[in-house]
């Protein structure tokens, strides 16, 4: 039996992590909605739906409208994560409830050579609860509250976790700045430890320009593993035509299995369908994302 949990971890671990680190849980380093992944992923000043809640819970003070959102990641191999959520306003405060699901199927049992002894998945859950406060015209401060679960072979372990966001927009005409604390918590023990979080730091920034019907949104900034020390440089931009049509693109740097994503989306009425790709090195496959966002207008 420990064999087979040490293959557990093992495996969970390297199939996730980005980098390697003390922590766990890396399903929370995925970002989620399409636009904001095929834009390097790094949305802490220019995420503009509810997808705000993952990457900067201030910028939720943005959002005009209601939205109910869904988002289908097919990361590699056999690992493929779901997101579902909500905004609205309440109160006079804007919420939104996010919910995530990541499973990895067909993990092999195996504590001699040869044929396998069997499989089984590993799943991993987040239920979230976010709002801002708008504190002048400029500057909003949020924050995200995150029930946690994870479920390896016969073992199982919750915990909880608070996201913290800033947002300055129009510090200058157009130019947005943002930062975000992420992963601030703890989980029980899972057999006879318990998994580290992810701690992350975000800082950055995101210019809009606009010439006639284009739209060109720059973005970019630093995400800082804090318990791996490792920081990672992200840029990404969209070119919007008539707030109709949009082409992305991004880049990562310090990542060893990708560097690159792509993507396009469509506005049809109060419907957004986004799509973006990320190419996946040494062989493991290539992500494809699929999001759709409504607007109650």
């Amino acid at each position: 039996m420990k064999k087979i949990f040490l293959i557990i971890l093992f495996v969970s671990f390297q199939s996730f992590a980005q980098a390697v680190g003390e922590s766990g849980l890396a399903f929370l380093k995925h970002g989620f909605g399409a636009r904001n992944i095929a834009m390097g992923d790094f949305a802490v000043a220019s995420a503009n739906d509810l997808t705000a809640l993952n990457y900067n819970p201030a910028l939720l003070s943005k959002n005009e409208f209601a939205q109910i959102g869904f988002s289908h990641n097919s990361i590699f191999q056999d690992l493929s994560s779901q997101f579902f959520g909500v905004s609205l306003k309440a109160f006079g405060l804007p919420f939104a409830i996010g919910a995530n699901t990541t499973n990895i199927s067909n993990i092999e049992i195996r504590t001699k050579p040869g044929e396998a002894e069997g499989t089984f998945n590993a799943h991993y859950f987040f239920g979230s609860l976010s709002t801002a406060y708008q504190i002048n015209s400029d500057i909003s401060a949020g924050a995200t509250v995150k029930l946690l679960y994870e479920s390896l072979y016969s073992d199982e372990s919750t915990g909880l976790a608070f996201d913290f966001g800033l947002s300055y927009k129009d510090m200058i005409d157009g130019l947005t700045l943002g930062a975000s604390i992420k992963n601030i918590g703890s989980m029980n023990s899972l057999r006879n430890k318990s998994t580290e979080l992810p701690n992350e730091l975000n800082a950055g920034a995101a210019y809009d320009i606009y010439l006639g019907n284009i739209r060109v949104t720059a973005a970019g900034g630093v995400r800082e593993y804090l318990k791996e020390e490792k920081a990672h440089a992200h840029f990404g931009g969209e070119f919007s035509y008539k707030e109709n049509f949009f082409v992305r693109f991004g880049y990562l740097s310090g990542y060893e299995s990708k560097n690159i994503s792509t993507g396009f989306g469509i506005n049809w009425s109060s419907l957004n369908i986004d799509y973006a790709y990320v190419p996946i090195k040494y062989g493991l496959g290539d992500s494809h994302i699929i999001s759709l966002t409504y607007s109650f207008k």
